[in-house]
């Protein structure tokens, strides 16, 4: 559970910006830009909450500029959040200039290296964060009016708004959610690898996307959840896993992620002509 908890997290958010029919793709970066902001203020002998709040604010505020791109900017989310991958990235190096961050205090790393016993069981703090997460945001979009407003956005955007609902508001929400969530993953990931590093959570996305697919969202937004998003990680982490038992090279693992993926949104296709 610890070696996917940051790819679920981050999917939490993923999968609001596919049910409003979008797409995140700077959850990778975002994760690494998190993580380095936390470093940055450690280095500047800042305490630990500080550190924390720095990450995810990152996140949140990738996220804000995301939403600005695509509700101001009338950018489609595949084009604007290309773009804040590959910004998120140039970030990364041009302020580390390529040198990882490795000197957290140990207070830092316990957050995502201690087990918490619980009934005789030893259970990753990460796993923990990750049911805690899963937990608000499934009440948050199954039992919210704001819940219910982004699945109607993914539903009918045209419907959504003669309903009276400030659509462009609500995208802003969702993305703001996505960045912040994948800014919590990346503090989360840092913790557990002891290292803020440039080139953290590089293709990441490809995972978190994937995750969310697989966990029942289509493509044509409206539908998907929480605990689908949960489960979908799950099996991709059991996916890297296998392919590791059955001697798989690692090199091509990347090649069998993007092949799930492709098949998971034909059967998706595949089923949306049958319901016709």
């Amino acid at each position: 559970m610890r070696a996917f908890s940051w790819i679920a997290i981050a999917a939490f958010g993923e999968i609001l910006v596919i049910i409003i029919a979008g797409i995140d793709l700077s959850v990778g970066s975002t994760m690494a830009l998190a993580g380095l902001a936390a470093g940055f203020a450690y280095r500047a002998d800042q305490p630990m909450a500080v550190g924390l709040l720095a990450g995810i604010l990152t996140g949140a505020l990738v996220g804000a500029v995301n939403g600005l791109i695509v509700t101001k900017g009338r950018l489609p989310a595949f084009i604007a959040t290309l773009g804040t991958l590959s910004i998120g990235r140039g970030l990364c190096y041009g302020l580390t200039n390529g040198q990882p961050i490795t000197d957290f205090p140990d207070s830092f790393r316990m957050l995502g290296q201690y087990d918490l016993p619980v009934f005789g069981l030893n259970i990753p703090l990460p796993a923990i964060y990750m049911i805690v997460l899963a937990a608000v945001m499934g009440f948050f979009l199954s039992r919210t009016v704001w819940g219910y407003r982004i699945y109607a956005l993914g539903g009918n955007e045209q419907a959504t708004a003669l309903s009276g609902i400030n659509v462009g508001r609500l995208q802003l929400l969702v993305f703001i959610l996505s960045g912040l969530l994948a800014g919590i993953a990346g503090v989360v990931m840092t913790a557990r690898l002891g290292v803020a590093s440039p080139t953290a959570a590089n293709g990441y996305e490809l995972d978190v996307i994937a995750a969310v697919f697989i966990g029942g969202a289509s493509t044509s937004g409206g539908e998907g959840s929480i605990l689908g998003a949960l489960m979908g990680a799950a099996i991709m982490q059991v996916l890297r896993n296998g392919l590791v038992l059955l001697g798989f090279p690692a090199y091509w693992q990347s090649a069998a992620i993007g092949l799930v993926i492709v098949v998971t949104l034909m059967l998706d296709q595949y089923r949306k002509r049958r319901g016709r």
